[in-house]
């Protein structure tokens, strides 16, 4: 199953969404603002991606900029708070079987979807 964690209000993401409706083929949807990742789900997702933590964050989020971007972190640190601020998360990320990628440009989701 496709899965694209998605978020209504970017463009981007309703972009990658777009493209998932146009090669119809069966996908879920998951709102990641809403319905939030769990730490074991989110490294499951770096690990798919095949990216470093820091890879995935927004760096121009304001809760980026006035909580974290001055710290040095470890990979698990990022991911807490990732999960804690799910609005840090790149999007929209399409996962398919053991790959995964963030959909910018939305042309790289066709790269996981054979």
């Amino acid at each position: 199953m496709i899965t694209i964690l998605h978020n209504p209000r970017c463009r981007k993401s309703r972009e990658g969404l777009s493209v998932l409706e146009n090669l119809g083929k069966e996908f879920e949807i998951r709102k990641y603002l809403d319905d939030k990742l769990s730490e074991d789900e989110l490294k499951t997702i770096i690990s798919k991606l095949d990216i470093n933590p820091k890879a995935l964050i927004r760096k121009s989020e304001a809760i980026w900029k006035e909580n974290y971007k001055s710290k040095t972190m470890s990979d698990d640190e990022l991911i807490t708070a990732m999960v804690e601020h799910p609005k840090l998360i790149e999007r929209p990320i399409v996962i398919h079987k053991n790959k995964a990628v963030v959909g910018r440009p939305s042309e790289l989701i066709l790269s996981i979807i054979k």
